[in-house]
C-alpha cells in the first residue's frame, strides 16, 4: 500500500508534489472505520481517494507520472529524463544542457508484516543522479538504506556548443559519469564490480533492478511490488477496447471467478450471469439478465451499452484491488462511475478486508462527499493559466471546511477550493 508519493518537474507539474494515503491521527477516523487499514501502531493507511479538477488541469499527468515511474522497473530501460516529460518552463529549446531537466520521484510503501520501504530517484537528461532504497521494520524505526548511489562526476562532450540543437534527435552529447556506490550488505569487492559496470557508461537501468537480479531480498520485493501491484491506468478513451487489445495475463482467470460477477452487478442489478468467450472476453462474452417476467435475456457484451462495456473492464481492476491487494490509479472514469455507481464502488472497496487501494480522478463535483470520504481522501488539482503549472493539494488543507456544516459543492463552484477554470 502507498503511504506517500512525491515527484517534481514532470509535465505540467514543476514544484514538489506531495500525495499521501495516510489516515489522520484524529478522532474523525471513528466516523469512517472502513476507510482505512490498520497496519501497525500509529499507522493507518487509506483505501480510497478521489482527485477532482478542471479539464487540462493536470489530473492525467499525475497518473502518467506513476506510469512513467513504473516503466523503469518493468522494462529496465535506459533511465533519463526526456524533453517532452519535463515542465515546459524548464525547457530551453532542444538542448538538455540549457534547461532544468532534473526530475525527482519518491515513493514510500508498506508491504505485509510491518515492512516499509522508502525509494528515491533523481535523474536528468544524462541519466541517474541519485538513487536509494531504504527499509524499516516498524513505524517508530528509522529507515536504513539498502543501497545509496550518487553521481559524483559528470563530464559532457558536446560538439554543438554555441550551435544548439533544433530537433529532438540531433543531440550527440557524450557523457563520462562516475558514481559513488554504497551497499552496506555487500563487500567492497562487489561494490567495485558493480561500480565498474556503470562507470563511463550512462546508458543504464535502475540500480534497484540490478540488485534484484543479483538476489537482494529487499530490492527484489520492492521491484516486484512496483511491477505487479502498482497499476496506474491513464486516460484511456475506451477502456474496454484497451483491455481487449492489451489482454493482460490473468484477466481471464478473474473473469471466471464468481466474485467478479458480484462486482459487475453493481452497474446493473438485473445481470445474473456471464457466459465468457475465451478468445475475445471483453467483446464476445454474453451478459445474461433476468427480465421482469422471470425469463432471461442474453446480449453480447460488444452490443451492450458503452457504460456496461467499460465497467466490465474496470471491474477487473476493482477485483484486483479487493482480492489481489493491487493499488489502482484510474484516470477520468466519469463515463463509467456516475455518483451513484461511484458510491457503490467506494462502499464495496471500503467494506472489504484487504490491502489494496483505489484512487480515481474525475471532473464530477458530486464526488465531493464528506459522508463517504474523510477530508484526507479528497484532493484537488488545478493549473495556473499564466505559469502553466499544475498544483495538487488536499481538502484537509482547508481547516474552515467542517464535516457537518460545510457544503463542499458550493465552496468548490465559487472557486474557494480551487480546481476550477475560474480562479
Amino acid at each position: 500500500m502507498i503511504l506517500n508519493y512525491k515527484f517534481q518537474n514532470f509535465m505540467s507539474f514543476q514544484d514538489n508534489v506531495e500525495f499521501s494515503m495516510m489516515a489522520p491521527n484524529t478522532e474523525v477516523k471513528e466516523r469512517f472505520p472502513d476507510n482505512y487499514v490498520h497496519v501497525a501502531p500509529a499507522c493507518d493507511i487509506l483505501k480510497t481517494a478521489v482527485i477532482v479538477g478542471e479539464n487540462a488541469g493536470g489530473k492525467s499527468n499525475f497518473v502518467r507520472s506513476l506510469k512513467y515511474f513504473k516503466k523503469y522497473f518493468k522494462e529496465n530501460e535506459y533511465v533519463k529524463s526526456y524533453r517532452n516529460r519535463v515542465h515546459v518552463n524548464c525547457c530551453e529549446g532542444y538542448c538538455g544542457k540549457r534547461g532544468n531537466t532534473l526530475q525527482c520521484f519518491e515513493l514510500e510503501v508498506w508491504l505485509e508484516k510491518e515492512c516499509f520501504y522508502l525509494y528515491h530517484l533523481e535523474m536528468d537528461f544524462v541519466g541517474i543522479v541519485k538513487e536509494e532504497l531504504g527499509y524499516k521494520g516498524g513505524v517508530g524505526e528509522e529507515y536504513e538504506y539498502i543501497f545509496k548511489v550518487i553521481r559524483d562526476q559528470l563530464d559532457l562532450d558536446c560538439d554543438k556548443d554555441g550551435y544548439p540543437c533544433t530537433g529532438d534527435n540531433q543531440c550527440k552529447t557524450k557523457a563520462f559519469v562516475n558514481y559513488d556506490l554504497d551497499i552496506p550488505s555487500y563487500g567492497k569487492e562487489m561494490e567495485e564490480l558493480i561500480s565498474k559496470a556503470v562507470t563511463n557508461w550512462n546508458q543504464m537501468g535502475l540500480f534497484t533492478t540490478k540488485l534484484a537480479i543479483l538476489g537482494d531480498e529487499h530490492a527484489l520485493r520492492f521491484s516486484d511490488w512496483v511491477r505487479n501491484s502498482l497499476c496506474p491506468e491513464s486516460n484511456v478513451i475506451n477502456y474496454d477496447l484497451y483491455k481487449s487489445i492489451k489482454s493482460e495475463e490473468g484477466d481471464f482467470l478473474i473473469l471466471k471467478d464468481d466474485r467478479f460477477l458480484e462486482i459487475f452487478q453493481m452497474v446493473d442489478r438485473s445481470i445474473i450471469g456471464i457466459k465468457l468467450d475465451e478468445e475475445r472476453p471483453f467483446y464476445k462474452s454474453m451478459v445474461i439478465r433476468k427480465k421482469k417476467d422471470g425469463g432471461t435475456l442474453s446480449r453480447e457484451l460488444g452490443r451492450d451499452s458503452s457504460g456496461v462495456r467499460e465497467f466490465f473492464a474496470w471491474a477487473v481492476q476493482i477485483f484486483k484491488i479487493v482480492y489481489e491487494d493491487k493499488v489502482v490509479f484510474a484516470d477520468e472514469i466519469d463515463r463509467v462511475l456516475n455518483p451513484v455507481l461511484s458510491e457503490r464502488v467506494a462502499a464495496f472497496v471500503n467494506g472489504k478486508q484487504h490491502c489494496g487501494q483505489f484512487i480515481f480522478t474525475t471532473h464530477n463535483v458530486l464526488h465531493l462527499d464528506l459522508k463517504n470520504y474523510m477530508k484526507e481522501q479528497i484532493y484537488f488539482i488545478t493549473k495556473d493559466v499564466e505559469s502553466l503549472e499544475s498544483e495538487l493539494y488536499s481538502l484537509a488543507d482547508f481547516p474552515e471546511v467542517e464535516y457537518e456544516k460545510t457544503k463542499i459543492y458550493e465552496f468548490y463552484m465559487k472557486g474557494i477550493l480551487g480546481g476550477t477554470v475560474v480562479e
